[in-house]
């Protein structure tokens, strides 16, 4: 994906006093699972969208895809409506549980979207090669979906969802039922993409995963947005700090504030000490769940 190009500029989402309702059939009663949301994906950066399940993650996505309509409030990629079939020219989705034809080779998968992408010719066929070989699937072109294991159907997931070429890629759950070996290559495909400047949102329990290639972070506990922030400062705590040092010895351990100019330690690094992005989350969400 070397020729993919750099892109930067205007928000690519941005999500406005959102607020989706389900009734609930023969029942006056309601479920709401999106409440008063308000949140920004700033061009090019990867934004992790977290929560319990049925905190309104997929939903929040499907809404800023224009596949769910909300009940009040606004969605827009890139400055466009979500409801606008142009807002999503430029958008790649893999959904948690893609379906395919499973009869058809990945090749032959991927030159289907492609041609729903209006690509055609030497166009096609250099970017099918392209991303198999991106995914890891080119040995496997021609194999029948059918024989691919879960962590093969996503990353022929993945490829259709960057078959275009998008500005922004959504994805949810994109390591869902993936070996660990399986989840490292994924990640390291959103790693490759936030370098070329393209804009990832995506939803994952892996908060591990997340922790490593997320810029910033939204929490939703009940359909609302509970944190958010870059995830450097809110996993950092508050009042700490760090100090790595080289060389030090016992007694200078033992007598760090009053290290003297004549020491031979050496100062590696001062940062605030940090949090992890699970404990965050189930600190944020549990406090919620009990209310």
């Amino acid at each position: 994906m070397s020729d993919l190009p750099r892109r930067g500029g205007a928000e690519a989402v941005a999500v406005e006093n959102l607020t989706k309702v389900f009734p609930i059939s023969f029942s006056r009663k309601s479920i709401v699972a999106v409440r008063d949301l308000n949140l920004n994906v700033g061009a090019g950066e990867v934004y992790g969208l977290l929560g319990p399940n049925g905190s309104g993650k997929s939903t929040t996505l499907k809404i800023i895809l224009g596949l769910v309509s909300p009940t009040r409030g606004a969605t827009k990629i890139f400055g466009r409506d979500s409801s606008l079939v142009k807002s999503r020219e430029s958008v790649g989705f893999l959904p948690e549980n893609p379906y395919f034809y499973k009869f058809l080779t990945g090749q032959e998968t991927l030159r289907f979207f492609g041609k729903l992408c209006r690509l055609n010719g030497s166009a096609l066929k250099n970017r099918v090669e392209q991303l198999l070989e991106v995914v890891g699937l080119t040995n496997a072109r021609h194999q029948r979906l059918s024989t691919y294991s879960k962590g093969m159907l996503q990353r022929i997931g993945l490829a259709q969802a960057l078959i275009n070429e998008p500005k922004l890629v959504v994805l949810d759950e994109p390591t869902a039922g993936v070996d660990p070996a399986g989840s490292r290559d994924i990640r390291n495909i959103i790693v490759d993409l936030k370098q070329r400047g393209v804009t990832v949102l995506l939803s994952s329990h892996l908060l591990g995963q997340v922790q490593e290639i997320c810029d910033r972070v939204g929490i939703l506990s009940k359909g609302a947005l509970v944190r958010e922030g870059r995830l450097d400062e809110l996993i950092a705590i508050e009042n700490r700090n760090e100090l790595v040092l080289e060389n030090a010895s016992e007694s200078l351990l033992k007598e760090i504030e009053k290290l003297a100019a004549s020491s031979n330690a050496k100062l590696i690094e001062q940062r605030r000490s940090t949090t992890t992005l699970e404990r965050l989350f189930l600190e944020e969400t549990s406090d919620r769940s009990e209310k």
